[in-house]
């Protein structure tokens, strides 16, 4: 019997999946879950013992929350990657190490394929079949639900022709929850105007009546290694920073944008540590890199964080663009005070002890003290000659 592992979230579509691999093809499937989230040691069970109800020969748990943090997300910081200005890019930072580990998985078993839960218009797939023949080009690629092009609701029914039966909400909604977000798709995204229910959300509560509180971000070579001066792995300060924020109601948005595909797509999201770990990395870069380094590396990183989120992390230009991120970095060290209040926050303040700002005697709009009144004036001439001229010629 032919070994298939298929990367398992224990979800309607991977559930599907398990299935029709084994009833269809006759293989013998191996489930994968790789924990990018720290998600409770409960839900943990809950997809092992989903594995079990659809028939998985073996199931794996892999924690690849550290691999994600190192990997991706903490390049995403340094780039100050949002997509489309909003997004932190949530799950585009998971695929490649969840396809890692099912191609490890697929090794040690001695399997012949892999296979994934995606379907044919959105992201996911093209991801994951990107990395795999990447990865393991030799592997074939299952994909029933792209290959079949079932609504989810065909899905559902066919499971419960099966006993198998998926709750409602889990059908009608496609939540990714992961380390930097959660991601949400399906029921009311589908309609530009429409607005995602108040229980669909995991992280964020909308609370009235909560005191504003401030919490102090301190970097080191643009990463964050502190909370409120508390050094914290990284890992844990994602967590209470997303439990502090969220409890704000901070971190919810809606990006619309284009797929890999062209298509476009509309989501709803929630990622209180990352939005606001990225504006305090950013304002920290604005006090001590130059204005020409902000201007070469902003692009890149947007460079970075597109790329990564259409599933190219393979790409040797993204080894070029960590190389030029990590040599910016070396400075980007300081700490940055942020206040956060009922849905809202704001950068209030950041130091640095490489701090650009009033270096050489000089305070923007007040003072000078390194060139006199007439250098600065002949600057300005020289700064403008090119304008000058262009309007006298149009003036002629």
């Amino acid at each position: 019997m032919a070994k298939v592992v298929l990367a398992f979230s224990g979800g309607l579509d991977t559930s599907f999946c398990a299935v029709w691999l084994r009833e269809e093809l006759g293989a013998e499937v191996v489930t994968v879950t790789v924990d990018t989230g720290g998600f409770p040691a409960a839900e943990a069970k809950a997809i092992a013992d989903r594995a079990a109800e659809v028939g998985s020969a073996r199931h794996i748990h892999v924690d690849g929350r550290r691999r994600v943090l190192d990997g991706f997300i903490s390049w995403l910081i340094r780039g100050n990657c949002l997509r489309g200005g909003v997004y932190p890019i949530a799950v585009g930072a998971e695929r490649v190490a969840q396809a890692e580990a099912v191609v490890g998985a697929a090794r040690d078993a001695g399997a012949g394929a892999v296979a994934h839960g995606s379907t044919g218009a959105g992201n996911d797939g093209i991801r994951f079949d990107t990395a795999f023949r990447a990865l393991a080009p030799d592997l074939a690629i299952h994909a029933p639900v792209r290959t079949l092009a079932l609504s989810r609701e065909a899905e559902a029914k066919w499971l419960a022709t099966r006993g198998i039966h998926i709750p409602a909400k889990t059908s009608r909604y496609s939540v990714n929850e992961g380390l930097w977000g959660v991601t949400i798709g399906g029921g009311e995204t589908h309609d530009s105007w429409a607005e995602v229910p108040e229980d669909v959300y995991r992280l964020t509560r909308r609370v009235a009546g909560l005191p504003p509180e401030e919490v102090i971000l301190s970097f080191e070579q643009g990463l964050p290694v502190a909370l409120d001066g508390r050094r914290l792995d990284g890992l844990a300060l994602i967590d209470e920073l997303n439990r502090r924020a969220g409890a704000q109601g901070i971190g919810r948005g809606v990006h619309v944008g284009d797929t890999i595909l062209g298509l476009k797509g509309r989501i709803a999201f929630e990622a209180p540590a990352a939005v606001v770990l990225v504006a305090a990395h950013r304002e920290l870069e604005k006090l001590v890199l130059t204005g020409r380094q902000l201007s070469v590396k902003g692009p890149l990183g947007d460079l970075y964080g597109s790329l990564l989120h259409e599933g190219l992390w393979f790409d040797p230009v993204m080894r070029d663009i960590e190389a030029l991120l990590e040599r910016s970095q070396e400075r980007v060290t300081g700490d940055v005070r942020v206040r956060l209040s009922e849905g809202a926050f704001a950068v209030a303040g950041a130091r640095s002890a490489q701090s650009l700002l009033g270096g050489g005697g000089a305070a923007y709009g007040e003072r000078g003290a390194g060139w006199s009144g007439a250098e600065a004036a002949g600057f300005a001439r020289i700064h403008g000659l090119a304008a000058a001229l262009a309007a006298e010629r149009d003036r002629r």
